[in-house]
């Protein structure tokens, strides 16, 4: 089930389209469980497992990062019932800016309710990232929910172009972000279709060189302007969120609606860079039509942040794969942003590879939104509006690879990733 995961690993991936055609080179084998020292999942007693190796190129863009090529290989051990329960992708990669990268990404699943995910990652060049990552939603008869995530990285591929919905294009500055931390959650269901969760959230970042000689570094052009968070910072922060769903899948939806509230405050004494808070608000729906060939889905988000001297990178954002895809990460900054999303998500063909049955979408797209100090100082002509088209694969429950290219006023931007942006 779990073969395209591996293929759209977020951080390198391979484009979907030339994939479907590269499955043909992959090769399946029954060996010994102890020859490969592989965990055994629970309720899979056999000795032997299956082994499906693919080896495939890898062809990556981003706005920000540039063109990123070179090889991977997936190994997919299955159970008895034919499941996926260990994943691994070790891939060497060139980026010209970032030189060679040896990356190993793996992915442990027990029990579906249960998984474990690690990647590890290193550049010849500024970058590395070491993360795992963990969920457990098997817990009080499947009421508590338990998320994990422990991370150090560093991107120098990073962007800023000051402050406001009208920060020029000419202003773009690069650094490196070299951080570590986590994000540990908890959250209890009430009912049938509401849930309660209390987080923590703790990151410390430094400010260093970029990897961009051809752009200027962000502290040469903004060094006078007195920015928050330019030399570094650290932050933790509490979250209390209350959601309400009713989509008939968390991962890969094909109806239902969805609503969430955050507040998320941040304390000085509890080792915050200052006092601040954040506030969001975000509604979803998905609304099917011809037995789901056909999806219409929404998203309208709100987010504010209040508070004094607030870094940088803690900030409204917009910008990215998530958000308003015609431009890279972290593109817009300021204490709020409101944003729109609209998509056709359109089922061309299904597909079956390796007894997997894949969904094949093409999805017209528009995204609108804009930074500001606050909502009642929403200004029509600081929107942005990012049309586009994606190109999804899909193996349902919880599969999702994709390519997405939007326009906006700086140009194209193209976005290859695992899941679905909302």
């Amino acid at each position: 089930m779990q073969i395209l995961f591996l293929i759209f690993n977020t951080r390198c991936i391979s484009i979907f389209l030339i994939v479907g055609m590269l499955f043909l080179f992959g090769c399946t084998s029954y060996i010994s469980r102890d020859s490969l020292y592989l965990p055994q999942a629970e309720n899979s007693p056999e000795s032997k497992i299956k082994l499906v190796t693919i080896p495939l190129p890898v062809i990556a863009s981003s706005p920000n990062e540039g063109i990123t090529s070179g090889v991977l290989t997936a190994f997919l051990a299955h159970n008895s019932r034919d499941e996926v329960t260990t994943l691994l992708a070790p891939q060497i990669t060139y980026n010209e800016n970032f030189g060679v990268t040896g990356s190993l990404y793996g992915a442990y699943y027990p029990v579906p309710e249960r998984n474990i995910e690690f990647n590890l990652s290193k550049s010849g060049k500024v970058n590395h990232d070491y993360e795992i990552r963990g969920r457990d939603i098997s817990l009080l008869n499947n009421k508590l929910e338990l998320n994990g995530f422990f991370f150090k990285l560093s991107d120098g591929s990073s962007r800023f172009f000051g402050f406001n919905a009208k920060s020029p294009e000419q202003m773009e500055t690069n650094y490196s972000n070299d951080e570590s931390g986590y994000n540990i959650s908890a959250g209890y269901q009430i009912g049938r279709h509401f849930q309660m969760t209390l987080g923590d959230r703790y990151r410390d970042l430094k400010i260093r060189s970029g990897a961009f000689e051809s752009l200027p570094d962000i502290n040469d052009k903004f060094s006078m302007a007195n920015i928050p968070g330019i030399k570094g910072f650290s932050t933790h922060a509490m979250r209390l969120s209350f959601s309400y769903s009713t989509l008939n899948n968390r991962d890969t939806p094909t109806f239902g609606g969805y609503t969430r509230i955050t507040f998320e405050p941040t304390v000085k004494t509890l080792g915050g860079a200052a006092n601040y808070r954040h506030y969001e608000v975000e509604a979803k729906g998905y609304i099917p039509a011809n037995n789901a060939k056909y999806i219409s889905v929404f998203r309208l988000m709100y987010n504010q942040t209040l508070g004094d001297r607030v870094p940088f990178l803690e900030q409204s954002i917009l910008g990215g794969e998530s958000t308003l895809r015609g431009y890279g990460r972290n593109r817009f900054i300021d204490n709020s942003f409101f944003l729109c999303n609209l998509e056709e998500r359109i089922r061309l063909f299904r597909w079956e590879v390796f007894g997997v049955t894949a969904d094949w979408e093409v999805t017209p797209f528009i995204d609108f939104g804009a930074v500001m100090e606050s909502l009642n100082k929403a200004n029509g002509s600081n929107f942005e509006f990012n049309p586009g088209i994606g190109f999804r694969a899909i193996v349902r429950p919880n599969i999702v690879g994709r390519v997405d290219l939007g326009v906006g006023k700086d140009g194209p931007a193209v976005f290859v990733g695992l899941g679905y942006p909302f």
